[in-house]
Parts: structure tokens; C-alpha cells; sequence
């Protein structure tokens, strides 16, 4: 894999996501863009669903789009206590990396899943509205590291996504 976006990609990207007419269909472009970029894994989108009601301290997160949809089904929610990742991700909207199984143990519950799945890093990206982290763009690869390249990738394939996630309606959270 070179260091920049493949001509197939940007190609991929600039003629079908302008034409997507639905959340699903875009996010559709997005996964092919990036199975053609990262190779085999995965590809899920969490909003923020947190209410008042709520417990103090907990975070409810609504998976919204999968690549996976076998393993991972829209509409699955996990509850995220305040941990450091969910500090870093969520609250000051800053990029997760996590790399080799025991990073991805130390973070999420469903490790073994993931690693059923033969997936052993993750890139978590921010989807930031008036401040506030509303949603994650989340990518999973079968390799135990990532390049700078192809964290570049995701980012900015997260970036590319965020309007068509914020135009599911999500509001920003309010964390006290």
C-alpha cells in the first residue's frame, strides 16, 4: 500500500458519495473506499444516545451503520463507563488508536469477538458537532499495528462521513 489515497478510491469517493441519497448508501461508498484502502475489516458507526435519564457517569452508544452486520447489528448499543478512552474519544473529541489484542482487551468488553473476527487494532475517530463528540467512526483491521498512512486514511475518511451522520438527526450530548 502506497502513502496516499489510491487513484481507484479518490475515484470511487468523488463520483458515488456525491450521489449517495441515503445514510446507508454512503456509508456503503465509504466501506468500499476503505476495504480497498485497509484491506479485510471492519467498519461500524456509534452515535452518542445518552439521555438525562441515564446513570451519572454512563455513556449509551447506538451502532448506526456496520460492515458486519452478522457480527455486529445495527441498532446494537453498548453502556461505556468514564474511562480513559471514553475521556479521550468522547469528551475531548481526540483519536483512539488501539493496536494488538491486549490494547483492544484493556478497552472493550467484546474483545473476544473482535479477536473471533480475527481483527486485532482499532482506529476510533471523532464525529464532532458544536464541540461535542456525537458520534464514532470506528475501523478494525486484521493487523496488529497501523502505518501513519493508513490512520491518515481513516481520519479522513471520518471526515468524510460526518455529514452524513450528522444528518441522522444525532444532537450533542450534554455532559456535566
Amino acid at each position: 500500500m502506497s502513502g496516499v489515497f489510491s487513484v481507484e478510491a479518490c475515484e470511487l469517493l468523488c463520483s458515488r458519495l456525491p450521489q449517495a441519497k441515503s445514510f446507508e448508501e454512503a456509508m456503503g461508498v465509504i466501506e468500499q473506499a476503505r476495504s480497498m484502502l485497509l484491506g479485510e475489516g471492519m467498519l461500524t458507526v456509534n452515535v452518542d444516545a445518552t439521555t438525562p435519564q441515564d446513570p451519572p457517569g454512563e455513556i449509551q452508544l447506538k451502532r448506526v451503520w456496520t460492515s458486519q452486520p452478522g457480527a455486529y447489528p445495527v441498532g446494537g448499543a453498548k453502556r461505556k463507563t468514564r474511562t480513559a478512552w471514553t475521556r479521550q474519544l468522547l469528551e475531548q473529541c481526540k483519536v483512539y488508536v488501539g493496536e494488538g489484542d491486549q490494547a483492544l482487551a484493556e478497552v472493550f468488553d467484546d474483545h473476544a469477538r473482535i479477536a473471533s473476527l480475527d481483527l486485532h487494532a482499532v482506529v476510533n475517530v471523532p464525529i464532532v458537532r458544536e464541540g461535542r463528540c456525537v458520534a464514532t467512526f470506528n475501523v478494525l483491521g486484521r493487523q496488529p499495528r497501523w502505518q501513519e498512512h493508513e490512520i491518515a486514511a481513516i481520519r479522513l475518511l471520518a471526515l468524510l462521513a460526518a455529514p452524513h451522520v450528522v444528518t441522522l438527526g444525532v444532537t450533542p450530548p450534554s455532559r456535566v
